[in-house]
């Protein structure tokens, strides 16, 4: 492993999960538990190929290469030094020939079309309106979290473009965006089929949803069990420590 390849200010961390390491700022946005979730939740076959928007330093496409096994992974983040970082973690782990990542704006529809079509598109997209707060336009951790770059309807239009027929786009975002995004979706023929709430703890409402959307699919939506963060005596649940594959003092922090 190539040490040389993280810088100062960053830290190399162990994903405990087939020998797979990740760049990220030591005092910057950091991946958390919203990424793991959507990671999992994916549906992916061997033979197919998957684009993660929104892709940060990684951390979804480097989940679903060492758990789903997936034929290929490109990775879109519109943020270069995220860009750098995960082209990085590319190189540290070996993964050049599955794995790719580019700097790009997903709003930009000329360059998009410039890409194939997919299988699969993953998102864990800016979750805040940009009107919501004071926000520095400038401040790296502010583009992460609000709709400054790239909106829902930006990440919607996106997966439309980028995905093949029937090709399945799945998001994790917050519950009170629900109806935006079920709403944007149907209006660019991405058929909301699967929806599962993600709870912090027993007895708290929902603060994620995950969705599965297909591409020109028909009308008929289900509904998964609630998935539970948290066990009633503050540690996670089973379920969640199953996704981990780790121990219980471990922990990645949420956004």
């Amino acid at each position: 492993m190539n040490l040389e390849l993280v810088h100062e200010d960053e830290t190399l961390d162990d994903l405990q999960l087939n020998g797979i390491h990740i760049i990220q700022k030591k005092c910057s946005f950091r991946f958390g538990v919203d990424a793991v979730l959507l990671a999992n939740f994916v549906k992916v076959k061997s033979n197919m190929s998957v684009i993660d928007l929104c892709s940060g330093t990684g951390i979804v496409p480097f989940i679903i290469i060492g758990k789903k096994n997936a034929k290929y992974v490109t990775g879109i983040e519109i943020q270069d030094n995220m860009v750098d970082m995960a082209k990085r973690s590319v190189l540290l782990n070996n993964m050049t020939k599955r794995l790719k990542f580019f700097h790009g704006d997903i709003s930009d529809l000329n360059l998009l079309k410039t890409f194939p079509k997919y299988d699969i598109v993953t998102v864990n997209p800016p979750y805040k309106l940009k009107n919501s707060g004071i926000i520095n336009r400038d401040d790296k951790n502010a583009i992460a979290r609000h709709e400054i770059l790239c909106t829902l309807e930006d990440v919607v239009k996106a997966s439309k473009i980028l995905l093949k027929e029937n090709g399945r786009l799945y998001m994790i975002h917050r519950p009170d965006r629900l109806v935006d995004i079920m709403y944007l979706m149907r209006e660019y023929k991405i058929e909301p089929k699967f929806i599962r709430m993600v709870h912090p703890s027993f007895g708290k409402p929902p603060n994620m949803v995950l969705i599965e959307g297909r591409n020109n699919g028909g009308k008929f939506l289900k509904w998964g069990s609630p998935l539970y963060i948290h066990s009633k005596d503050g540690g996670y649940t089973e379920e969640i420590e199953k996704i981990y594959g780790r121990d219980k003092e471990d922990c990645y922090e949420s956004r």
